[in-house]
C-alpha cells in the first residue's frame, strides 16, 4: 500500500507562523517599556486601547498622522543596520503631530517582509520602542506581515501611525500671526528621512560602499552616517508651547524642504523671509551638493539643510522660547521673520554655505 504524500503547509509556502510568534514574545518587553498614563495593555489582542481621561485630557481634539521612512530603508537593508530605522518611523509621525500643538499619545506600526527574521524584526521594533520613549507615547500595537513573492531577499517595508491630542482651543497654528513675528530654527541631526532616492544616486556616483569611511564624518562608516536617525522634537517643543505660550506656528521640515513646508502653516497674507547665511549645514549636505553637483535651490527643496523644525514666535517672546528650547537640549537659531506675502511662499536672503 502506497503512503499518501503529505500535504503542503503554510511554512512550505514561505510563511513561518512560529517565527512570528517568537518575534512577538521577544518584543513584549520592548512594548512594555513605552507604557504611559492611558496605555497599559499588552500586545496580542485585536486592537490597542487608550484611555484619554487617564492621560489627563478634559475636552480633547484628536490629531492623527501616518508616515513611512522612504528609501532610507534600502540603506538599512544593504548596510545590514536595523536598530535605528524604527526611530525614524516614529519621528516622522510624532513630529507632524506636535507641530499642531498636540501631544503624541500612542503609536502603531506595520512591518512587512518577504521572509521574517525574528532577530531583525526585534531590532526594528527596538528602534520603534526607543522612538516612542523619546516622544513619550505608547506603542500599543502593530502588524507584522510575511509576504513571500511580494518582497524579495531581505527587503522590508515600514509604516507608522500615531495619534495625539490637544485640549480644544489649543491647536496650532494660531490665528494671530502678524508681520514681524520671528522664525526660529531647530537644528536637525542630518538628513532625517527625506531625499534618499537622490542620496542613493549620489552615493552610487561617488563609487563608495556603505562600509567605506564617510567623507563628511570622522571615524564613521558611510552607511551608519547616512542612517543617523531623525531627531524627535516632541518633548522640547511641548515644553516651550506650555511654558511660554509664545509659539504661533510650527513647520516640520521634511520632503519639499523650506518652500513646501513653511507656507503650509502661514496665513495667505504672509510669507517667511529666511536669512540663509545664519544656517550652518552639517557636512553631509555639503558633501551631497558637491558630489552630486546639486544646485542650491534643489538642495533647499529636497533636504532640511540643517533645520528640522521652524517655529513662528511672537517677537517679544522669541528670547524666552529659545531659552526654554535650549534648556531642553535643542540648538536654536533665529533664521528669519514673517513678512507680507509677495509672489513666493518663502523669500530667501543670502545662501547656505554648501
Amino acid at each position: 500500500m502506497n503512503k499518501r504524500k503529505s500535504g503542503l503547509t503554510y511554512a512550505d509556502a514561505g510563511v513561518d507562523i512560529d517565527a512570528g510568534n517568537l518575534m512577538i514574545e521577544r518584543i513584549k518587553p520592548l512594548v512594555r517599556s513605552t507604557r504611559r498614563p492611558g496605555a497599559d495593555g499588552e500586545i496580542g489582542g485585536f486592537g490597542g486601547l487608550f484611555d484619554l481621561k487617564a492621560a489627563g485630557f478634559a475636552d480633547p481634539i484628536l490629531v492623527a498622522a501616518n508616515d513611512g521612512v522612504g528609501t532610507k530603508l534600502k540603506i538599512a537593508v544593504e548596510a545590514q543596520k536595523h536598530d535605528t530605522i524604527g526611530i525614524d518611523l516614529v519621528a516622522m509621525c510624532v513630529n507632524d503631530i506636535v507641530v499642531q500643538g498636540a501631544e503624541p499619545l500612542f503609536f502603531l506600526d506595520y512591518f512587512a517582509t518577504g521572509r521574517l527574521d525574528p532577530a531583525v524584526g526585534t531590532k526594528i521594533v527596538a528602534g520603534i520602542a526607543e522612538g516612542c520613549r523619546q516622544a513619550g507615547c505608547a506603542l500599543i500595537g502593530g502588524e507584522t506581515a510575511e509576504m513571500p513573492g511580494l518582497y524579495q531577499g531581505r527587503d522590508f517595508d515600514l509604516a507608522g501611525f500615531a495619534v495625539g491630542a490637544a485640549e480644544r482651543g489649543q491647536l496650532l497654528p494660531t490665528d494671530d500671526i502678524v508681520e514681524g513675528d520671528v522664525l526660529l530654527g531647530l537644528a536637525s541631526t542630518g538628513l532625517h528621512s527625506n531625499g534618499f532616492s537622490l542620496v542613493r544616486r549620489i552615493v552610487e556616483r561617488s563609487g563608495l560602499g556603505w562600509e567605506d569611511a564617510a567623507p563628511f564624518a570622522d571615524g564613521v562608516a558611510l552607511g551608519e552616517a547616512l542612517l543617523e536617525p531623525t531627531r524627535i522634537y516632541v518633548r522640547s517643543v511641548l515644553k516651550a508651547i506650555r511654558g511660554t505660550h509664545g509659539i504661533k506656528a510650527l513647520a516640520h521640515i521634511t520632503g519639499g524642504g523650506f518652500p513646501e513646508n513653511i507656507p503650509r502653516v502661514l496665513p495667505r497674507d504672509f510669507t517667511a523671509e529666511l536669512d540663509l547665511d545664519v544656517i550652518e549645514a552639517p557636512g553631509v549636505f555639503r558633501w551631497l551638493a558637491a558630489t552630486g553637483g546639486v544646485a542650491h535651490e534643489e538642495m533647499l527643496r529636497t533636504f532640511n539643510c540643517g533645520i528640522g523644525m521652524v517655529l513662528a514666535v511672537a517677537s517679544g517672546q522669541a528670547a524666552q522660547v529659545a531659552a526654554v528650547l535650549q534648556e531642553a537640549g535643542e540648538t536654536v537659531s533665529p533664521i528669519g521673520r514673517i513678512v507680507p506675502r509677495r509672489d513666493a511662499g518663502v523669500i530667501y536672503r543670502g545662501q547656505i554655505e554648501l
